[in-house]
């Protein structure tokens, strides 16, 4: 039964395969990673109908980076991430029976090879409905999430002198602007 769910269209143009066996930690390791909560697959359904198809369909193919992680693959991931915050738990719940993440939701890190990603970013935000673009950097990975508050926040992720990236909320006008080449 597990591979015919991932197996199964999760949007028009993706498999939930896609975005459950994605990642270098999940790649590593091949730890099970399957949702457990009905919502976590609505979640991850409605982020490729509503962002991740339009994407593919505007732009070409995508790249997911990193998609859902449950729990166990959490674990597995090195110190960089934030599971509290950044949705890609889906509306999977801790053994105390809270959410891994209260956004709620889901998202998905990827690229759209041979495209920037401040293109891509700056597209999302102004056609998409989503509830968060994280914005590293015009050919990094693009973090986008949808969940039941549709904040629409942009995060520039922006470098530190210390290495670490510091969140900037930003606006549409400044992720365009991310768009034109850098002259400094």
């Amino acid at each position: 039964m597990t591979t015919s769910i991932l197996d199964q269209p999760c949007g028009r143009h993706l498999k939930f395969r896609t975005l459950i066996e994605a990642g270098e930690t999940w790649k590593r390791t091949r730890i099970p990673n399957l949702p457990t909560q009905p919502e976590t697959w609505k979640a991850l359904r409605k982020l490729a109908e509503t962002v991740l198809d339009p994407v593919i369909e505007r732009f070409g193919a995508l790249q997911v980076t990193y998609g859902f992680a449950s729990w166990e693959l959490i674990r597995q991931i090195p110190g960089r991430i934030d599971p509290s915050r950044d949705q890609h738990a889906g509306y999977e719940m801790r053994s105390n029976g809270k959410p891994i993440c209260s956004r709620l939701g889901q998202a998905a890190d990827f690229f759209v090879p041979g495209t920037s990603t401040a293109t891509v970013a700056t597209w999302v935000a102004a056609t998409r409905p989503f509830d968060r673009i994280y914005f590293y950097g015009g050919n990094l990975p693009l973090h986008v999430s949808i969940g039941p508050e549709e904040k629409q926040i942009i995060v520039a992720m922006m470098p530190s002198e210390g290495g670490r990236r510091i969140p900037c909320v930003r606006s549409l006008n400044w992720l365009a602007q991310a768009t034109r080449p850098y002259r400094g």
